[in-house]
C-alpha cells in the first residue's frame, strides 16, 4: 500500500514518482532475463576495447564478389605465366640437347671419316699402268730379276705416299737414284724411286695421296719413270709382290 505525503517546504517534489519508475525499469529488466544496473552498465562502457594482441584473434574481413573474383583471376594468370615459362625452359633444354646431340653426331661422322680415308691407299701415281711387272728378268737388275714394278710416267709427274705412313729414308739411293721410303702404319715398308725431285724429309709423317716428290730418271734407268716396291722392311731384298700388296688395300692395278 503506498503512502503519500503532502508537498511541503522540506520535501523535494516527485520523489514517489521518480522511486517507482526506478522500481518499474528493474522489474522491466529482470522479466527479459537481462540483470544490469546503470551502475554496472556504466562501468562495462569505460572499459577499453582489448587488442588483437590480447585476446589472440584475428579479424576476418569479408570481400565482396568482385575483389575476390580478381584475385583468383591474378593467381590464375600467375600460374599460367608460370606454367609458360617452365614449357619455354623446358623447349629450350630439349633444343639446347639436340644440338649437341648434331654436333657429337657430325663429329663421330668426321672422326669416321678421317679413320676411313686414314686407312685407305691410293696408287703412287694417278691414271697411270704398270709398265714393268714384278718378277720380269734381264741383266738391267743385278739380282737378275725386277725386285718392284714400274709405273709409266714422264718426268715431273707427281708420285703419291700410298697410304698413311712416317718417312725413313730420303735421298739418294745408288741405282734407285733419288728415292723415298715409308714405314707404312700396317708394319710394312714402301719405296719410291728414280725420283727427279723429294718434297718430304726423314721423319716426316704422310698421309694417303699425299705428295712426296716428282717422278724422274735418277739412278739406274733406261727413260723416266717410278719404280715401285712394297717390303717387310726398309733394306733391299726384303720385296714382296707390290701388286697384290696394293691390291689386298684396295688399290685397283
Amino acid at each position: 500500500m503506498a503512502f503519500t505525503c503532502a508537498t511541503g517546504k522540506h520535501r523535494r517534489p516527485g520523489r514517489m514518482r521518480s522511486t517507482s519508475a526506478r522500481a518499474a525499469s528493474i522489474a522491466a529488466l529482470t522479466t527479459t532475463g537481462v540483470i544490469a544496473t546503470v551502475a554496472s552498465g556504466s562501468a562495462v562502457a569505460a572499459e577499453p576495447t582489448p587488442s588483437v594482441e590480447q585476446t589472440g584473434l584475428v579479424p576476418v574481413v569479408t570481400v565482396g564478389d568482385s575483389v575476390a573474383q580478381q584475385v583468383d583471376d591474378q593467381a590464375a594468370a600467375q600460374q599460367q605465366a608460370a606454367q609458360e615459362a617452365a614449357e619455354v625452359k623446358k623447349a629450350a633444354v630439349m633444343a639446347a640437347m639436340k644440338v649437341r646431340e648434331e654436333r657429337a653426331a657430325r663429329a663421330r661422322a668426321a672422326r669416321a671419316a678421317e679413320r676411313k680415308r686414314l686407312n685407305t691407299f691410293v696408287p703412287p701415281i694417278s691414271g697411270s699402268y704398270v709398265s714393268t711387272s714384278y718378277k720380269s728378268g734381264g741383266s738391267l737388275w743385278s739380282s737378275g730379276s725386277h725386285t718392284g714394278i714400274d709405273f709409266h710416267a714422264s718426268s715431273g709427274t707427281t708420285v703419291h705416299a700410298v697410304g698413311l705412313g712416317t718417312v725413313v729414308e730420303a735421298g739418294w739411293g745408288g741405282a734407285y737414284g733419288n728415292q723415298v721410303v715409308i714405314r707404312m702404319s700396317d708394319g710394312t715398308y714402301t719405296q719410291y724411286g728414280h725420283l727427279s725431285s723429294i718434297s718430304v724429309s726423314v721423319g716426316e709423317q704422310v698421309t694417303p695421296g699425299r705428295q712426296i716428290g716428282l717422278s724422274g730418271a735418277t739412278g739406274n734407268v733406261t727413260g723416266p719413270h717410278l719404280h715401285f716396291e712394297a717390303r717387310t722392311s726398309p733394306e733391299y731384298g726384303s720385296d714382296i709382290d707390290p701388286v697384290a700388296y696394293l691390291r689386298k688395300h684396295g688399290v685397283n692395278v
